[in-house]
């Protein structure tokens, strides 16, 4: 296990990104890009490689580091977020995560029964865990203070799609038939991440993360029944165990559930300071619809960053004017930035947001 380092203590020199998750007056709308840390950048391929794969770049907690700061280094980005995988607490418990070339994540040991779910490891934060926690606490060291950090976690039912089906689905024929046919054991299952997230994300805020995130990936594959039933609801669980508070102010959350926003107002109301939007919804209907319970983050198309930035700036222009006036937006992208943008038209995406908006906050 790789030693925790303990971040020092330092002000934090650009706070707007709390600011906004909390609807404080913001000078200006925050931006930060889901995957920022990643393939699209050389210098994130030329730490990989120094890697040698995904997983020891994951656990070692100084290249981890390295790739988190990397993007912050060559964008005005006012978020940092850990660099890891949500697939790090399924493999803590035991199921043997690996990737196999071009076919991408895969479990030795996918869940099929109850002895299967009564047979997960219980993880220990700072043991299973400890690379992650010592990424989060030397991570806080290296930024001092220039932009809060992001930790994060994938939501239950999102984590659980995956250990059941053993690797990624179109289908969602396994998870879904035990969803259905056994439904006491898909609870069993739920109930038992949404324990360990609890932890995990405590365990985060404890090392230094000052905002956390909630990727709720296929919440969007449900039925309106089984989103509140099998993921909603133990997302709420999770908000309901969180310490909200460290280093004397607000530890932020923010929920996404990509292909969910027809559940908004049932989202606005399970306790999290922030909804993450995806593409498919005007951010000023969003905002009609959930009034002043949450901030909102998001939205626009990754692919408009294949267009030219004249184009971009256009495009945050109509994103800016359809949220309107006043805090409570957090601008990304409405999922993560594709491997193959090039990061000029990133730059001007995040450029265009700061030179666009402080005219929405005067």
């Amino acid at each position: 296990m790789s030693p925790v380092v303990n971040y020092k203590m330092s002000e934090l020199k650009n706070d707007r990104f709390l600011r906004a998750l909390l609807k404080e007056p913001v000078d200006m709308t925050p931006v930060w890009m889901m995957r920022q840390a990643g393939r699209y950048l050389p210098e994130y391929k030329a730490t990989r490689a120094k890697a040698g794969d995904f997983m020891t770049l994951c656990k070692t907690p100084e290249l981890a580091t390295e790739v988190t700061i990397q993007p912050l280094d060559r964008f005005p980005l006012d978020a940092a977020i850990l660099f890891s995988d949500i697939l790090t607490v399924p493999d803590a418990m035991g199921l043997g995560l690996y990737f196999a070339e071009g076919e991408g994540p895969r479990f030795e040991r996918p869940i099929r029964s109850k002895a299967d779910i009564e047979n997960l490891i219980n993880p220990q934060m700072d043991e299973e865990l400890g690379y992650v926690m010592a990424a989060v606490s030397m991570i806080r060291r290296e930024l001092d203070g220039r932009v809060p950090l992001i930790g994060f976690t994938g939501s239950p039912w999102t984590l659980a799609t995956y250990m059941v089906e053993g690797s990624s689905s179109k289908e969602y024929a396994k998870v879904k038939g035990m969803l259905y046919d056994q439904p006491q054991l898909m609870h069993m299952l739920l109930d038992k991440l949404a324990d360990t997230i609890i932890d995990y994300l405590n365990a985060q805020i404890e090392h230094g993360a000052q905002a956390v995130m909630i990727f709720d990936t296929w919440g969007g594959v449900l039925t309106t029944r089984d989103y509140n039933e099998f993921s909603l609801r133990y997302m709420q669980k999770i908000m309901d165990g969180l310490n909200r508070e460290s280093e004397g102010r607000k530890v932020p959350v923010i929920m996404f559930s990509k292909g969910g926003c027809q559940w908004l107002e049932a989202q606005a109301d399970a306790g999290a300071d922030a909804l993450g939007l995806d593409w498919t919804l005007d951010i000023g209907a969003a905002r009609a619809r959930v009034g002043d319970k949450v901030a909102l983050q998001g939205n626009m198309d990754p692919c408009v960053l294949y267009a030219s930035p004249e184009r971009i700036r256009e495009e945050v222009a109509t994103i800016l004017e359809s949220y309107g006036k006043g805090s409570g937006h957090v601008f990304n992208l409405g999922h993560g930035i594709h491997q193959f943008v090039d990061p000029e038209h990133a730059k001007a995406f995040i450029e265009a947001v700061h030179e666009l908006s402080p005219a929405y906050h005067k």
